[in-house]
């Protein structure tokens, strides 16, 4: 039966809309940058070592932003996007919407340029690979409103490279109000915004519903809290809101992958999708992801499939790739 599950996950192409790509630095290359750059790490074994080991959000947001310190050089972002490319490929993905972090390398010293021109040269030699890869911005909500409007207009220069503006990191105070302003700018100069609202935080609800109601989200991510209030889910059902959910990333964080939850919101109507968020901290890409919830909670083939479509409908696209791409979703027997 697992293998069957496995079977079945790995042939239906697949979307991921929500992966950072800060979030895909795997341990072995993070050592490799670092005697490559000439960094010292913070731990004696660093160099052997194969994976992250952390407790909570506040150990994992540590180990997430220190690992950053070795991307230096407009190659160093080009290979660590390639490589999860790679990773993707692997995992039938066939369209991604990957996330950055522009103030996580501004804020120690790297240009934006090197950066961006390397993330973004990685997307575009991933067609190569048969996938279809697009920018997503975000604002680190642990900043400022005013480092976050700085950013924005650094990023003006790229407009025509950025699908989307996003909000993440530590959410803790910092509701989706506090940015207001630059997600108004960014929507009046035309682009989608997608807002994190983490699993279990403090005030969880109001800050999804300041998301869905003032700032007029066109995505959440995480979100599944918003089952606390039935009239916020039927907001997501009727505009067609679509979740990013991430179970494993989930489970590291709070001990619990929400599984019950995504299902409940899956049966109702709700667009949730299947992510990785980071998935070298959080030890697995979709297709894991995907595997572990449908083996915990009893999925059905075509729950699957429809997790999997989900992605394309609530993706960033125009009708014309959509339908082309649940075509080909559709087609595939399970």
């Amino acid at each position: 039966m697992d293998n069957q599950i496995k079977a079945s996950i790995q042939k239906l192409p697949k979307t991921e809309l929500h992966v950072h790509l800060e979030g895909t630095l795997e341990a072995d290359f993070k050592a490799e940058l670092a005697r490559k750059n000439q960094i010292a790490l913070p731990h004696s074994d660093s160099h052997s070592a194969t994976e992250y080991r952390f407790e909570n959000l506040t150990s994992f947001l540590e180990a997430y932003y220190s690992g950053m310190e070795v991307l230096r050089t407009q190659e160093d972002f080009y290979n660590l996007a390639m490589r999860y490319f790679h990773k993707a490929k692997e995992n039938n993905i066939c369209y991604v919407e990957a996330f950055f972090d522009p103030q996580a390398h501004t804020s120690r010293g790297i240009e934006f340029a090197t950066f961006f021109e390397g993330y973004y040269q990685a997307t575009q030699d991933a067609q190569k690979l048969g996938i279809q890869a697009r920018l997503i911005m975000c604002f680190l909500r642990d900043l400022s409103a005013e480092s976050a409007m700085e950013t924005y207009q650094q990023a003006l220069k790229y407009k025509d490279r950025i699908l989307g503006i996003g909000l993440d990191s530590d959410e803790k105070g910092n509701p989706p109000s506090k940015f207001a302003e630059v997600f108004k700018r960014a929507q009046e100069d035309g682009f989608p915004i997608t807002i994190h609202c983490d699993i279990d935080q403090q005030n969880s609800i109001c800050h999804i519903k300041e998301a869905l109601l003032d700032l007029k989200t066109n995505r959440l991510d995480h979100g599944t809290n918003v089952l606390e209030d039935p009239s916020l889910v039927q907001y997501l059902k009727e505009h067609q809101i679509g979740l990013t959910c991430c179970p494993m990333s989930n489970e590291f964080i709070t001990g619990d992958m929400k599984g019950k939850e995504i299902i409940e919101l899956l049966r109702q109507g709700v667009k949730v999708t299947i992510n990785s968020d980071d998935p070298a901290y959080f030890r697995g890409y979709v297709n894991e992801n995907l595997f572990q919830l449908a083996m915990r909670h009893q999925l059905s083939k075509e729950e699957i499939r429809q997790l999997v479509e989900n992605g394309f409908e609530v993706a960033w696209m125009s009708p014309q790739e959509r339908e082309g791409y649940l075509c080909q979703v559709r087609e595939i027997a399970l």
